[in-house]
């Protein structure tokens, strides 16, 4: 996922945006800055983190900033195209894409291209490209270093592309169903996706146990229990989760359980 968002001053200085409360304002804008690049986000990540409520949502939605694409919460941004245009060939299609394309079948989304750097897949530029207009620097691209060591075997030495074993996605979702008590499949094409993109990203199968093991001792016993599922663990939401402190679980007695939200 990109590091820098932008906002439209049409769409937030716009009447209808300042007539809501600030706490909608503010979700607003950590949505946009935690989407994808078709502008799609895991919203029940995010209002967690964030400390939004689930009024805070609703009046986004109501008001048509929003649009919520299934019971987990991932959400498109309504004006994605108004506050993004992403260059296509540093575009990188949203993990749910074909749910997008599904509920809102009529939204334009850019179509990647081979990168202009390399001519293969699409993607973030490996150098410090200039702006079509002058030579302004949006600011330098720090390139994440792959992470090797012990994994290193999940990459293919012949090319560019990584290469994940599959063994390593079994491993995976046996650890999640032994720590969290569940029956998740290691073919689920979904779930090896969530896994793939974030291999793709540089973490290995330590950080993935990580995960489990610092959600699994956070959820447990909650009404977060839930999402201890490859959809909510391995999303675009992973990154903050690995680098969370572990918190013990308490049973939730009727707090916030944003998973059952009607719209």
């Amino acid at each position: 996922m990109a590091q820098r968002r932008m906002f439209s001053n049409r769409i937030t200085d716009s009447a209808k945006f300042l007539k809501m409360p600030l706490s909608s304002q503010a979700l607003y804008f950590h949505l946009g800055l935690h989407a994808d690049d078709d502008g799609v986000v895991e919203a029940f990540s995010v209002m967690r983190q964030t400390g939004a409520v689930e009024d805070d949502l609703r009046i986004l939605v109501a008001k048509n900033f929003v649009n919520v694409l299934n019971d987990d919460l991932v959400a498109y941004i309504t004006d994605w195209n108004e506050n993004n245009r992403i260059r296509a060939d540093r575009k990188v299609d949203s993990i749910y894409k074909d749910l997008l394309l599904e509920i809102l079948p009529n939204i334009e989304l850019t179509e990647p291209k081979p990168r202009a750097d390399t001519g293969k897949a699409t993607g973030r530029p490996m150098d410090n490209q200039w702006t079509d207009n002058g030579p302004h620097r949006l600011g330098k691209v720090r390139l994440g270093k792959v992470r090797l060591g012990k994994d290193s075997n999940i990459y293919s030495s012949s090319n560019d592309e990584p290469h994940i074993d599959s063994k390593k996605i079994k491993e995976i979702i046996s650890y999640l169903n032994e720590k969290a008590g569940t029956k998740y499949r290691a073919s689920g094409s979904k779930t090896q996706r969530l896994i793939k993109a974030r291999f793709n990203d540089g973490f290995n199968d330590e950080d993935f146990k990580k995960v489990i093991d610092i959600k699994v001792a956070e959820w447990s016993g909650t009404d977060m229990a839930k999402y201890l599922r490859p959809e909510t663990l391995f999303g675009t939401k992973f990154e903050s989760y690995l680098n969370q402190e572990v918190k013990k679980s308490k049973t939730n007695k009727g707090g916030d359980s944003y998973g059952g939200l009607e719209f």
